[in-house]
């Protein structure tokens, strides 16, 4: 039987940021969730969640009150891996999650399932080979766009895998939504040695994607290593260059990168990057009437600087970085908008909540 969890109280934060006089609210509308990783909603009264730890929770948008949803999906909750982003659509509910493939090996594996508010029963449509033994960099942000789901596979902490053909770490796939291969993805027009569900290459751990209300297009955040993480789009047959390249960033230990080049010409160039690392997280494109200022603009969600972000974003290019809020509700893991235009955020803790942000 489904539990609920009653909310007692509501906390509000009043937030100025810093590049306009206007003032907003956090508003706590959902707490004591674990580790939440992706949301999305069925519809403007109720959300999903996955927590990391193999949570999915439906949280009533009108109460606060959360609903596990049960499900037998085999995830491996170890270091960044658990179950990670959800999205609805048309009556589904896609995962993507750290798959346990025996012996400590996992992938980031993609399952779908009919929505039932009790119980979802999923069957794999994806799943990155090979497994790896590896904690790291799952990535892993899905969108649809048409009959098409596009997912962001991280790199595994495999560096130069991201260059090789024959792996799916390191890039972005594209599958049709039951799984079935387009036939007009690179391997079947330009690049015969590719996996037939690659679209992009190059890539590090990509833990944002979005599919933009304003143009259409798929856009990605990236983390960097030290320094480096960025904002891009997702084009078809392009190598973004990880590990050859590092946008900026260094390895941890202080050494280069390749030959230390942000960028080398053959590459996709991230349209903005950020040095110091922000450990970008989710993204959103924004179109909605609550905040019609803001229409186009690229909102980026950060976990080290637990700050919300606002690229001003117009034409393909990002003019100006601006800060909407710090440090008031932690490292902020994911961020979502229902019909009406109003913007919801996790953060990432374990004794994590379900914020609203509104103009105060």
């Amino acid at each position: 039987m489904n539990k609920i969890f009653p909310i007692f109280f509501i906390i509000i934060f009043f937030v100025t940021p810093v590049s306009s006089d206007e003032k907003f609210k956090l508003i706590e509308i959902s707490k004591k969730l674990t580790e939440p990783w992706g949301m999305t909603f069925v519809d403007d009264n109720n959300l999903l969640i996955t927590e990391k730890t193999g949570g999915i929770i439906r949280i009533d948008m009108k109460t606060g009150e959360k609903f596990p949803i049960e499900h037998e999906l085999d995830f491996y909750y170890y270091g960044q891996g658990g179950l990670l982003d959800i999205l609805y659509k048309d009556g589904y509910v896609y995962v993507s999650y750290s798959e346990d493939r025996n012996n400590g090996s996992t992938s980031t594996s993609i399952a779908r399932g009919l929505y039932n508010e009790k119980e979802i029963i999923f069957e794999n449509i994806f799943r990155a080979e090979p497994p790896i033994s590896s904690g790291y960099h799952f990535g892993s942000r899905i969108v649809i766009k048409d009959n098409y789901l596009y997912a962001s596979i991280g790199e595994r902490g495999g560096g130069m895998i991201a260059q090789d053909i024959t792996n799916h770490p390191g890039s972005i796939i594209r599958i049709h939504t039951d799984g079935t291969i387009p036939k007009d993805n690179p391997k079947f027009i330009d690049k015969p040695d590719w996996l037939p569900e690659v679209y992009q290459i190059g890539i590090r751990n990509p833990q944002g994607m979005y599919l933009s209300p304003i143009d259409g297009r798929v856009y990605i955040s990236n983390h960097g290593a030290k320094g480096g993480d960025f904002f891009g789009e997702v084009k078809f047959g392009e190598n973004y260059g990880w590990k050859i390249i590092g946008w900026g960033g260094t390895n941890y230990s202080g050494t280069s990168i390749g030959d230390g080049s942000a960028w080398k010409p053959g590459f996709t160039k991230p349209i903005w990057t950020w040095t110091p690392s922000i450990a970008v997280c989710n993204i959103l494109i924004y179109d909605g009437k609550t905040h019609p200022e803001w229409k186009g603009d690229v909102l980026v969600t950060s976990l080290k600087y637990r700050t919300l972000y606002r690229l001003d974003f117009e034409d393909g290019k990002v003019k100006s970085q601006h800060v909407v809020f710090k440090d008031r509700i932690g490292r902020i893991r994911d961020i979502e908008v229902n019909s009406k235009g109003e913007i919801f955020l996790i953060n990432a803790n374990s004794y994590a909540s379900l914020w609203k942000l509104e103009k105060f």
